[in-house]
């Protein structure tokens, strides 16, 4: 099995991002899973042009594109990407769409095909602070996600893919008051935690995890 995992480049004025930093930190093989590191541009399209041309390049089993959530306290698994841009701040070009739909022929939201309550229940059983979201913001973030299910859909792909939000690392969050990080070490061991839910779950569990607001 081959799993291809991606995360941002820094954005928002960060000099670093701790998607990428804890991708960087895993290991290339988890259990016989060959894991292919990416590193995306914080950039509306242009990073869906990469991640595609990854795909093709790579052809991954699975597709878990990772990013930064400054504010959450734990790793969020995503469940629905909808279609719909709109910037709070440009991205690394500079561009800032507001209320713009990504695709016009895209559905107005996509689902991941993850087992995600598998994914939060095996990230718990490790004490890693972990939840299932119902929203993966408008900004890059899901951008991507809804590309990625988007090609995922519109190409008849035999393949599994979602969107993880992880929280700021110390450093990050060190200058800005109340301000939620987990560490380094912990957001790598969470990834490779959900590499190893991900092979042993073909389907997902039925389990609570839902929200009243």
């Amino acid at each position: 099995m081959k799993i291809l995992i991606t995360g941002f480049t820094p954005f928002g004025g960060e000099k670093i991002n701790p998607a990428f930093e804890a991708i960087n930190n895993m290991r290339s093989n988890i259990n016989g899973v060959e894991i292919i590191k990416k590193e995306l541009p914080t950039v509306f399209r242009k990073s869906l042009g990469i991640l595609y041309h990854t795909i093709e390049c790579e052809e991954p089993d699975v597709v878990i594109c990772v990013g930064q959530a400054g504010g959450r306290s734990g790793i969020s698994v995503e469940r629905v990407a909808i279609n719909v841009d709109d910037a709070r701040i440009p991205d690394n070009d500079g561009k800032q769409p507001i209320d713009e739909r990504i695709y016009n022929d895209g559905e107005n939201a996509y689902f991941t095909n993850l087992p995600i309550k598998a994914m939060v229940k095996k990230l718990k059983q490790e004490n890693i602070p972990s939840e299932v979201s119902n929203t993966a913001g408008t900004y890059v973030c899901n951008h991507l996600m809804y590309g990625l299910l988007y090609y995922i859909h519109k190409n008849n792909c035999d393949i599994r893919g979602g969107f993880v939000h992880v929280p700021f690392l110390p450093e990050q969050a060190i200058n800005k008051r109340n301000m939620p990080s987990m560490s380094l070490d912990v957001i790598t061991k969470g990834l490779e935690t959900m590499v190893e839910a991900i092979v042993e779950n073909k389907k997902d569990i039925k389990e609570a995890g839902g929200k009243i607001f």
